[in-house]
C-alpha cells in the first residue's frame, strides 16, 4: 500500500475512534469511484467520518443539509438573466465539486432526489437543455438517520441502487466511548469553535492532504487490477443466490452485480493484492448488496442497526459459506 494511502487510513481511524471497518469501506468506495451511504443514529460520527474524510483530500467539498423544502435548482445550479451581457448564465450549484456530503439525504423530497441521479450515476448535470460534467474526481457521501422518520421521505430503489456500497455506523463499546470524550475535550481545548465547514468553505485538517491527481491515479490502478474469470463466475453464484433465496424479496440487479466487482478490486488494492482474490469478494459483498436488499424506510434500534439487518446479515453470511468459490 501507498504511504500516502496509510497515512489517509491511519489518520481517519485517529480522527474517527471505533469505526475502522467504517473508514476502511469508505476508502475503499473512493478508490472504486462510487457513491457511499452511511447509516445509523444521531451522534454515531456519520457527518464527521465525511468531513475527516474531505478534509484529507485537496479538492472542493460542499455539503448539503437536505430538508423538504430544497429544490433542485439549490443542488445542481440554475441560470439566471444578465442585463449587462444580455444573456442567461448559468450558476453553479453544491453539486459542481470533488466531495458532496448530503446530509440526512431521506429529508429531501423525491423531486430532489430525482434531480441526485443523473449526478450519481452519469457524473453530470442537465439544466435548461444544456449537459455539464461534473468533475473526474467526484463522490457524494449521504448520510441517513431512520430512528426520527417525522418529515422523511423513503429512498427509491433505483436511488439506492446508485449508491456504490452502504456503512452501517453504530455505537461502539464503553471504552471507546470514553475515549471519544477524552479526545473531543483535548479539540474543544484547541479549537473552541470547530464546525463542519458549509458550501463554499474550505476544511482545514492537520491530517494528510492528498492531490486530486494521486486519488485519480489510484482509481485507475483500481480499474486495471486483474480479474480472473473464476472470480467472475464467484460473483455471479452469489447473485443468482441471492435472486433464487427464498427469504430475500428483493433483487440484485446488473449495477449490483458490478458494484460488487468494483468493490472488491477496491479491497484488493487496499490489501496490496496483484489481483482479486475470493477473499476480496468476500469482504465487498456485504457492505456493496446489503441496501440493496431493502426497499422504503426501515426503523433503527438503540444501537442503530435496522430491525431487519440482523437477520439479513446472517442470510448473508450463510450464503458467503455455502456458495463455492470455484
Amino acid at each position: 500500500m501507498d504511504a500516502p494511502l496509510q497515512s489517509l487510513l491511519s489518520h481517519l481511524n485517529t480522527s474517527i475512534l471505533g469505526a475502522k471497518n467504517a473508514v476502511f469501506e469508505l476508502v475503499a468506495a473512493l478508490l472504486g469511484g462510487g457513491h457511499v451511504l452511511i447509516e445509523g443514529p444521531p451522534g454515531v460520527g456519520k457527518t464527521t467520518l465525511a468531513k475527516t474524510l474531505a478534509c484529507s483530500i485537496s479538492g472542493d467539498f460542499k455539503r448539503v443539509q437536505f430538508t423538504p423544502d430544497l429544490l433542485p435548482a439549490d443542488l445542481v445550479g440554475y441560470s439566471i438573466y444578465r442585463n449587462d451581457h444580455n444573456a442567461f448564465e448559468f450558476v453553479e450549484g453544491p453539486v459542481f465539486t470533488n466531495l458532496l456530503l448530503a446530509d440526512e439525504i431521506n429529508r429531501a423530497s423525491p423531486r430532489l432526489q430525482s434531480a441526485l441521479l443523473e449526478c450519481m450515476n452519469e457524473g453530470q448535470v442537465t439544466v435548461d437543455g444544456t449537459t455539464r460534467q461534473l468533475p473526474e474526481v467526484f463522490q457524494v457521501v449521504a448520510t441517513r438517520n431512520n430512528r426520527h422518520r417525522a418529515g422523511t421521505f423513503p429512498l427509491p430503489a433505483p436511488q439506492l441502487d446508485r449508491f456504490l456500497i452502504s456503512i452501517e455506523m453504530s455505537l461502539p463499546d464503553s471504552a471507546t466511548r470514553a475515549g471519544i470524550l477524552k479526545q473531543h475535550a483535548g479539540r474543544l481545548a484547541a479549537h473552541p469553535r470547530e464546525t463542519l465547514p458549509t458550501a463554499g468553505e474550505a476544511p482545514v485538517s492537520s491530517g494528510p492532504s492528498l492531490s486530486l491527481e494521486e486519488v485519480a491515479t489510484w482509481q485507475t490502478s483500481v480499474r486495471s487490477l486483474p480479474c480472473s474469470d473464476s472470480i467472475f463466475a464467484y460473483v455471479i453464484r452469489l447473485c443468482d443466490a441471492l435472486r433464487h433465496h427464498p427469504e430475500i424479496e428483493a433483487t440484485i440487479s446488473n449495477r449490483g452485480a458490478l458494484a460488487i466487482m468494483q468493490m472488491a478490486r477496491s479491497v484488493a488494492f487496499l490489501e496490496g493484492h496483484e489481483g482479486v482474490f475470493p477473499e476480496d469478494v468476500k469482504r465487498a459483498f456485504m457492505p456493496a448488496v446489503i441496501h440493496r436488499l431493502e426497499s422504503g424506510e426501515t426503523d433503527f434500534d438503540q444501537e442503530g442497526a435496522t430491525r431487519r439487518r440482523p437477520a439479513l446479515r446472517l442470510l448473508l453470511e450463510e450464503l458467503l459459506h455455502t456458495v463455492a468459490v470455484g
